[in-house]
C-alpha cells in the first residue's frame, strides 16, 4: 500500500513537489488555503491518490509524515501551533521551506516532547527541478530522523546532502542563498556596465561562463531572464530578501563582520520597497537601472 504523505503548502515550489511525490507512487493528503492549488494537485492524479484536510491538525491525525513547504518561519510557527498538539509518538515533520535556524531548533524540541521527530530539509533548485523531482535537498537531523525522512525526500530530490544537527540545513540554505544573491547582483551590475559600453551582452555572458566569473546567475539567469527582459526565473524578490535577513541574523549571532552581506541586504530591501515582494528576483537588474 502506498505511503500517504501530509503536505502543507502548495505554492510555487510546493505544488510541483507534491506532484513529484504522486509520480513516485506516494499518496498525498494536502492542506492549503488556495482552492486553485488544491484543484491543480488533483489534475491528472490517479483516483484516490489525492485527498484534502481542512487544517494541519487534520493532516496529523491521518498520516505519519508531514511535509511543510511554507514561505517563512512566521507562517511555519502559525501552522505548528495547530500541528504540535496533534503529533503522535513516531511521527515526523519535515520543514522544507527556508526557516530561521533558531526557530527550527525550537520546533524540533517541542516535537520531541510529543515523541515526534522534526527535521529541516530546505531545497535548492528551480521550479523546473521541482517538477522533475531533481532538487538538491539539505537535511538537518539525527540518524533516526534521517532514515525516516530519506525515502520521502528522494521522492522530490536527487542530491540529498546531510548537513548535521537539526537547524543546520536551514542555516546552510540561508548562507548558500546569500552567495547566490551576491553573484546575481554582480552579474546584473556587470551587464549594466557592459550595456553602457555598447558591448554585446550575449558575448559578455559567454565570456563570463567560460571564465572565472561563472556562477549560477551567469549560467541560468543572465541570458535567459535579464538580457531577454523576461524576468521570470521562478524565485520571488521578497523571498530572496527574507533569506538575506536570515543570513544577516546568522552574522549578527556569530559576531562575524559581513560587509558584502550588509550591502546585499540593503539593496534587496530597497528593491522590495520599490518593486514589491512578488516580482522575480532577477528584477534586481531592473531595479538597479531605475535607481540612477
Amino acid at each position: 500500500m502506498a505511503q500517504c504523505i501530509g503536505f502543507i503548502g502548495l505554492g510555487m515550489m510546493g505544488l510541483p513537489m507534491a506532484r513529484s511525490l504522486l509520480a513516485r507512487g506516494f499518496t498525498v493528503l494536502a492542506c492549503d488555503t488556495a482552492a486553485a492549488a488544491r484543484d491543480a494537485l488533483a489534475e491528472g492524479a490517479a483516483p484516490g491518490a489525492v485527498d484534502y484536510a481542512e487544517d494541519p491538525a487534520a493532516v496529523a491525525a491521518s498520516v505519519d509524515v508531514v511535509v511543510l513547504m511554507l514561505p517563512d518561519s512566521r507562517i511555519v510557527a502559525s501552522v505548528m501551533e495547530t500541528l504540535l498538539p496533534a503529533l503522535r509518538p513516531g511521527m515526523l515533520v519535515i520543514d522544507m521551506g527556508s526557516s530561521e535556524p533558531g526557530e527550527t531548533r525550537r520546533f524540533a524540541a517541542l516535537a520531541a516532547e510529543r515523541g515526534a521527530r522534526f527535521v529541516d530539509a530546505p531545497v535548492s533548485g528551480s521550479v523546473a527541478k521541482a517538477k522533475t523531482g531533481t532538487l538538491a535537498v539539505m537535511v538537518g537531523g539525527d540518524d533516526a530522523a534521517f532514515a525516516q525522512a530519506e525515502p520521502v525526500l528522494r521522492g522530490m530530490g536527487e542530491a540529498i546532502i546531510r548537513t548535521g544537527d537539526v537547524g543546520s540545513a536551514h542555516a546552510m540554505k540561508a548562507l548558500n542563498n546569500f552567495v547566490y544573491a551576491a553573484g546575481l547582483l554582480a552579474t546584473a551590475e556587470a551587464l549594466r556596465m557592459g550595456e553602457a559600453l555598447g558591448l554585446d551582452l550575449g558575448i559578455l555572458t559567454d565570456v563570463m561562463n567560460a571564465s572565472s566569473g561563472r556562477n549560477i546567475a551567469t549560467e541560468t539567469k543572465a541570458r535567459q531572464e535579464i538580457i531577454s527582459g523576461r524576468y521570470a526565473g521562478g524565485f520571488r524578490l521578497g523571498l530572496m530578501r527574507k533569506d538575506l535577513e536570515t543570513a544577516g541574523s546568522i552574522a549578527e549571532g556569530t559576531g562575524v563582520d559581513a560587509p558584502s552581506l550588509a550591502l546585499c541586504r540593503a539593496l534587496w530591501t530597497e528593491a522590495v520597497e520599490r518593486l514589491g515582494p512578488n516580482v522575480d528576483n532577477t528584477e534586481i537588474h531592473r531595479f538597479l537601472n531605475a535607481r540612477l
